[in-house]
């Protein structure tokens, strides 16, 4: 590698975005407690707070005093210092986002539909994203960016969906950041849905404590994501953690005979299948009425089902990755979650673990469904404000 240089003033912004970690991952703290944490001097901690402040990042709290010495000022996050809007286009529903710089949803926009249609949900985009920044005021002008979270291909597994070729084609030609762009001056960024809502758990979530984990997200399709040392693995096509194409069997060379894959035996779309073929309320799926009668009997077939898969999922991933942990969510009733947690930790428990360490902590996610918009909003917010040494090395 060539070697790289530094420069001063990025330096001095990396020492800026330090801080702010360290304000968003404990709190309000004073000076001394920065210098601390972060191993700046009192001199720097000074001047940086001093440079925060003018920015209207940061606010200040009522002097507390000690047995000795001056008053501390405990110094936080300005919850109006930036926000920011992250936008998730699902297959059965969109939302959008409004958060502000301690990651907190200030406002929200929900739509529902059956599919989402490009040349409606487009304009619908639109007037949404405007009417958030509408709803700022003002505070528009601390607006950093959007996010957009959507599944790579929306329009993938069309069959399943009972979508028409010509549907799913208009969806995996459009370039969906693209035409967000051409809606807004503000900088969008995209992800895959299930790789957003990694990023939320990996930053306001397990993440805060687990350093490793293979992410699962439970929706119409299971879906992804990977972190590794602190740090979102996205791999070489940004799709790392994309276990809803894991076969489920090897496969015996004949094409016709393709083993099935993940999603078809851990998404809620199989347990909308089996509500279906019994005259029930396929949206029970995703509701505190999975568990009631008269769903709960097929919702348990479907939680024995759906276990044996990610069993078969989560032992990959520790024979590849050697990963400690396993977080698990969805959009889906906590209690529901909680009984496929538990089922496929029973499911663990048949497997030959020899050769492996113990078998990983299964852990149940700490956002839901709001994962993915919650994600993209991040996107932009960790880009502007998050330590990253690319900051200041000369490319």
């Amino acid at each position: 590698m060539r070697p790289r240089g530094s420069n001063q003033v990025g330096l001095r912004q990396f020492n800026e975005r330090v801080v702010l970690q360290a304000l968003r991952t404990h709190g309000q703290l004073a000076k001394a407690d920065l210098a601390r944490l972060t191993g700046l001097t009192a001199q720097t901690i000074g001047m940086i707070i001093a440079r925060l402040d003018e920015d209207g990042l940061i606010t200040r709290g009522a002097p507390v005093r000690g047995r000795v010495g001056q008053p501390s000022v405990p110094i936080g996050l300005n919850p109006d210092g930036a926000f920011a809007i992250g936008i998730k286009i699902a297959r059965r529903s969109a939302d959008w986002l409004l958060v502000d710089f301690t990651g907190r949803v200030r406002e929200r926009i929900s739509v529902a539909y059956a599919f989402p249609e490009a040349q409606t949900l487009l304009p619908t985009i639109r007037s949404n994203l405007d009417e958030l920044l509408h709803r700022l005021g003002p505070l528009a002008a601390r607006v950093v960016g959007v996010g957009v979270a959507a599944p790579f291909q929306l329009g993938g597994w069309h069959r399943m969906l009972g979508l028409t070729e010509a549907q799913s084609d208009a969806w995996n030609h459009l370039d969906l950041a693209a035409e967000v762009q051409r809606m807004t001056t503000l900088p969008v960024s995209f992800a895959k849905d299930t790789v957003a809502a990694c990023v939320a758990e990996l930053l306001q979530g397990k993440g805060r404590d687990v350093h490793s984990f293979l992410y699962l997200f439970l929706d119409t399709f299971i879906g992804g994501g990977l972190v590794l040392h602190s740090r979102l693995h996205r791999g070489e096509h940004g799709n790392a953690g994309a276990v809803a194409s894991l076969p489920l069997a090897a496969a015996d060379g004949r094409a016709s005979e393709r083993p099935p894959q993940l999603l078809s035996r851990a998404s809620l779309w199989d347990l909308e299948q089996r509500l279906r073929e019994h005259g029930l309320d396929p949206m029970a799926a995703y509701d505190d009425r999975a568990l009631q009668e008269p769903w709960r009997q097929h919702a348990r077939q479907w939680l024995d089902h759906a276990a044996l898969a990610l069993a078969h999922c989560v032992v990959s991933g520790v024979a590849f990755l050697d990963l400690p942990a396993v977080v698990i969510d969805g959009a889906v009733a906590p209690a529901l979650l909680s009984e496929l947690i538990a089922c496929t930790e029973q499911a663990l428990a048949a497997y030959s673990w020899e050769g492996l360490q113990a078998p990983p902590r299964l852990l149940s996610g700490s956002i839901g469904s709001d994962a993915r918009a919650l994600g993209g909003a991040l996107l932009p917010l960790h880009a502007n404000f998050a330590p990253d040494w690319d900051v200041f090395l000369k490319a």
